[in-house]
């Protein structure tokens, strides 16, 4: 894929599998589990598939909002979106690329300094269903080194790249006892044609309580630039949120 399509496949369940499949594929000891077996409608069956999985989409505590960032930390982007969280004092959650942070390993110790949250990324960012079991253990076991040597924390949120899990990176975030967190809304901001008008409307669009919010500080997986029509969204997404009376709150 190219660097301005490859996020066509980013939805928290390769719905392209059917849910069947996607059982049978993450967990073999529920293989049993065939397309029509599961009563509901297909909406009903992943939500059912995420809680036994073990994938959040909403905050711990169901109130406020999470607003997190993947792809980063990038030299020019994290900055200037830290930068409108810390003029208006709203906390988010950055997850990190262990090859972006070997890049700029003092501005993943700039993410935590300035009281924000992480989580683990990926190593390279890489779909994981082109992956081999050792090759994806390799990656995040990487990248949490990578991590942890640069920010002196250990993350304790896991997010796939395109939100695209498999067995074998479910089994070891839970080995590392990290949640594995996707989202509810996302600005779609990798895209070429966003605009922070564009970005804002889609990534607050019905938000509610408990939501959590997908945007990306870097543009090193998406359109050139597009770290900048991010950061210029964020200030009308936080105004956004502030107007609908919702409170930033740990994911």
């Amino acid at each position: 894929m190219s660097a301005h399509d490859h996020r066509t496949p980013k939805t928290q369940i390769p719905v392209a599998l059917g849910a069947g499949a996607v059982v049978g594929y993450l967990l073999p000891a529920l293989a049993s589990a065939r397309p029509g077996s599961l009563p509901g409608s297909p909406a009903a069956i992943s939500s059912r598939l995420r809680t036994v999985l073990g994938i959040e989409e909403r905050t711990a505590s169901g109130r406020g909002y999470a607003l997190t960032f993947d792809d980063g930390p990038h030299l020019q982007g994290t900055p200037a979106v830290l930068e409108t969280l810390s003029r208006e004092r709203v906390s988010a959650t950055f997850f990190l690329v262990g090859e972006q942070v070997r890049r700029n390993p003092g501005l993943a110790r700039e993410i935590i300094d300035a009281g924000h949250a992480i989580g683990l990324h990926c190593d390279r960012h890489r779909n994981l269903l082109r992956l081999a079991p050792w090759q994806v253990r390799e990656d995040i076991g990487r990248a949490k080194e990578t991590i942890e040597a640069a920010t002196g924390r250990s993350p304790a949120l896991y997010r796939p790249p395109y939100g695209i899990l498999n067995a074998a990176a479910l089994r070891l975030a839970r080995s590392f006892g990290w949640r594995t967190l996707m989202w509810s809304h996302w600005g779609r901001d990798w895209e070429a044609h966003a605009t922070p008008a564009s970005i804002a409307a889609r990534v607050t669009d019905d938000v509610r309580e408990g939501a959590v919010l997908l945007l990306h500080d870097a543009d090193d997986y998406s359109a050139p630039d597009s770290w900048r029509r991010t950061a210029a969204a964020v200030p009308r997404v936080l105004e956004i949120l502030a107007e609908r009376q919702l409170a930033p709150v740990a994911p």
